[in-house]
């Protein structure tokens, strides 16, 4: 408890701190991670564009529907 007498508010402990920064270190790396992940999917989505295979699923080599595509343009199988 904090020394003054008048004031209610627990003093936070060293060990709660660190574990406030660790979780804040932890919930921005998985958000870096899934920012990652997002870009590498943007930028296979600009290269199936300009190599013109923007609309083909790369399993099947079928059309990928264009509904498929409004869902998620980053799509790459119908």
């Amino acid at each position: 408890m904090s020394e003054d007498a008048d004031d209610p508010t627990p003093d936070p402990t060293p060990d709660v701190a660190a574990d406030v920064a660790s979780a804040a270190t932890d919930s921005s790396s998985i958000d870096l991670v899934a920012i990652e992940a997002d870009l590498d999917g943007v930028q296979a989505a600009l290269t199936r564009l300009a190599d013109g295979t923007y609309w083909t699923d790369e399993s099947t080599g079928e059309a990928i529907p264009a509904e498929v595509l409004a869902a998620d343009p980053l799509a790459r199988r119908a």
